[in-house]
C-alpha cells in the first residue's frame, strides 16, 4: 500500500509532532509561538519522499523536525525541476549532523 502525505502527517501528529511552521526571511517560524529558527536550530528526525501521481518529477518531502526548544512538527516541502523554494533551500542548509531517522515510523 502506498501511504500518502496525509497518512504520515496524521501518524506523527499522534506522536506529538503538531507544530506548524512557515518560512520567513530565511528562518523557519513556529506559527503559534512566533519563535524563529535558523537551519542549525533544526533537527530532522525522519523524512519521507513522495513522487507526483501524474508527474514523477513533481516530488515532495515530508520532514519530521524537532527544534532546539523542543518544538516538534512536520513540514511538507515541494521539490522538482522547476520548484526550488525558499523552504527547500532552508532544509538544504540544515547541518548533516542534525539529520537522523530516529523517529521514522517505517523503521519501528
Amino acid at each position: 500500500m502506498n501511504k500518502s502525505e496525509k497518512y504520515y502527517i496524521k501518524q506523527y501528529q499522534q506522536k506529538g509532532y503538531v507544530t506548524d511552521y512557515q518560512i520567513r526571511n530565511e528562518n523557519l517560524i513556529d506559527l503559534k509561538s512566533k519563535k524563529e529558527y535558523k537551519p542549525e536550530d533544526i533537527f530532522i528526525v525522519a523524512e519521507h519522499r513522495f513522487e507526483g501521481m501524474t508527474d514523477p518529477s513533481d516530488m515532495s518531502i515530508l520532514y519530521v523536525i524537532e527544534a532546539k526548544n523542543n518544538s516538534r512538527g512536520t513540514v511538507l516541502v515541494p521539490y522538482g525541476a522547476a520548484n526550488v523554494t525558499s523552504l527547500a533551500e532552508f532544509f538544504a542548509m540544515i547541518p548533516k549532523e542534525n539529520c537522523t531517522n530516529k523517529v521514522n515510523i517505517d523503521n519501528q
